[in-house]
């Protein structure tokens, strides 16, 4: 299975959960909930581990940049974030009720009252609750920024690798399980039909976000620049199509390097905004995440306001700072604060997961092709001319 891409194998536990469930064979799915609930609360206990992992080698790397350049483009990549998270908000706001209605609502508002349950758990507390996770992530990295410290920077990228190590080897493996079980007890339960529906053309949403998103940041970059926008855009075409094939901000680095010098960015612009915003800049990510947490909440009856959506965009742009070159990093980085700012359980938590690498490939691209426009954008700016 290991040679099997993450996607296919999350198809075929999808596929397989959905057969499962239509046998209709109570201790048979009893088995998979069993493993689910386990598995649940694992992702529960390691939830702070991934905060802390992530985030404060993040912040600390980003200290040892220049200053004004750094503060800048992190300024530049942040806003970039926020609007693509605002814009995904209220489109959806707009879109999804015509595509969950509220008998939907109604129908999904107690998912786990329909639900078989698993034959036994096991209790995984997490050491500290995500609220305390991601302060102690912020104090720390900040904390080795101004200090300048090498000891203690070096320890906590020992720690991201283990936590990478933790994702890729048991998570990311045991996730197309997970989603077997999930979805075989959502299709006993008799609801696959309409979420899947409503997937579907959440995806359509997504990718037509995605373009728009990039428009809009070509069009700024290409007026500071006196550049058409739509050329640029093209320039970038090799870095689009080769993030939909490496899924990774990261390995496409070169590919978006070559791109935007060829768009007209100098080499030292390029050099420091390419690589920094593969790590900041995740507006492509933002816009899937917003937009498939406000269906996840629409199907599950919860309320959704603009003051609630607001504050987990914000955190989105902090939290999924230098996300790891793993599969569905940023999604990861924001389990916690669906937990804890959205109230998601392990089962919506992995629906998330589930959906977000169903296109992380296309949100990678979109990150990626930003990246340019940024730099463009910095490129130009008469502060650091």
């Amino acid at each position: 299975m290991k040679k099997i891409g993450l996607l296919p194998r999350l198809i075929i536990g999808l596929f397989f959960g959905i057969v499962i469930g239509k046998l209709g064979v109570p201790v048979l799915i009893q088995v998979l909930a069993t493993f689910n609930g386990i598995f649940g609360n694992f992702l529960g206990f390691v939830i702070p581990l991934i905060i802390i992992g992530f985030i404060v080698p993040g912040i600390a790397d980003l200290g040892n940049a220049a200053g004004k350049l750094l503060g800048m483009t992190t300024l530049i990549a942040y806003v970039s974030t926020i609007i693509a998270g605002c814009l995904a908000f209220f489109t959806n706001h707009a879109l999804l009720h015509n595509f969950i209605d509220a008998s939907n609502a109604a129908k999904f508002a107690n998912p786990e009252e329909a639900l078989l349950k698993g034959f036994f758990t096991i209790d995984m507390p997490p050491i500290m609750g995500v609220m305390s996770a991601l302060l102690i992530a912020f104090i720390l990295g900040i904390g080795i920024a101004a200090c300048n410290g090498v000891t203690f920077k070096s320890v906590m990228h020992e720690f991201q690798s283990i936590v990478e190590k933790l994702i890729a080897n048991i998570i990311i493996p045991l996730l197309p399980l997970h989603i077997c079980g999930i979805f075989a007890n959502m299709t006993y339960a008799g609801q696959i039909v309409a979420i899947m529906s409503v997937f579907a053309k959440v995806f359509l949403v997504i990718i037509c976000l995605h373009l728009i998103v990039l428009v809009f940041q070509y069009t700024i970059a290409g007026t500071f620049a006196g550049a058409n926008p739509f050329k640029l855009l093209k320039g970038m075409l090799p870095a689009y199509m080769t993030a939909i094939g490496t899924q990774s901000s990261a390995a496409t680095i070169p590919v978006t390097l070559a791109a935007t010098k060829k768009n007209g960015v100098s080499e030292g612009i390029a050099d420091f905004v390419i690589p920094l915003c593969a790590t900041i800049h995740l507006s492509g990510s933002t816009i899937t995440l917003t937009s498939c947490t406000m269906a996840v909440m629409l199907l599950n009856g919860k309320p959704i306001e603009f003051t609630n959506m607001f504050g987990f965009i914000l955190m989105l742009g902090v939290t999924m700072v230098a996300a790891p070159g793993v599969p569905g990093g940023a999604v990861m980085a924001a389990l916690g604060i669906l937990q804890s700012m959205l109230g998601f359980t392990a089962d919506q938590q992995a629906l998330m997961i589930a959906l977000y690498l169903a296109q992380d490939s296309f949100g990678t691209a979109c990150n990626v092709t930003g990246d340019g426009a940024i730099a463009v954008l910095v490129n130009r700016l008469p502060a650091l001319n």
